[in-house]
């Protein structure tokens, strides 16, 4: 069970790393934005993932453990890959495929983390974990609606044609934004 524990806050302080560098992308991602959903869209997540660093901090406090981070290279290799997307102005699409692959792996990172809290018995933890997974699983499936019903289809300048029109349920079927066809 010790190795167990170590690993969980080993990856607790990989995640507090990545929600810090996460607070200071989300901003520029804002920024970057063309259409305005997508810049709420991102105004709003800075905001969850303000909550997502002071709710680690309470896993630590209840732990009994120091706050510390553990330098998050994937989230810091993820940033940079959006950095690069912004400044080559790649657009609105390209960015919510940047986003979603942050999402994904704060997904990866808040499931494994609630079950090995579970598993060790750590209630309060797990339940911290828990909420914080099911915003970055909402958020995830907010890019993807905001992919499909906006910027797919206006293009890539924010100011393209009617939204109005509809979406084809089989491309909904995956979550990427990428496939420019729609």
């Amino acid at each position: 069970m010790s190795q167990l524990y170590d690993t969980f806050l080993a990856e607790l302080e990989d995640i507090y790393d990545a929600e810090k560098q996460l607070v200071k992308a989300l901003a520029k991602m804002a920024d970057a934005a063309k259409h305005e959903e997508l810049k709420e869209a991102f105004r709003e997540h800075l905001e969850e993932t303000e909550e997502h660093v002071r709710r680690v901090e309470k896993i630590f406090d209840v732990l009994g453990e120091k706050a510390a981070t553990r330098k998050s290279k994937s989230m810091q290799s993820l940033i940079t890959e959006c950095t690069e997307l912004i400044e080559e102005d790649f657009g609105d699409a390209a960015l919510v495929c940047a986003a979603q692959k942050i999402e994904h792996y704060e997904i990866a990172s808040y499931g494994c983390l609630r079950s090995w809290a579970q598993f060790l018995d750590m209630d309060d933890p797990a339940n911290l974990l828990e909420e914080t997974l099911d915003e970055e699983n909402a958020a995830d499936e907010h890019l993807t609606s905001l992919a499909v019903q906006v910027i797919n289809l206006d293009g890539e300048d924010g100011e393209g044609e009617d939204n109005d029109a509809a979406v084809d349920s089989d491309a909904r079927s995956t979550s990427g934004p990428a496939n420019r066809s729609q």
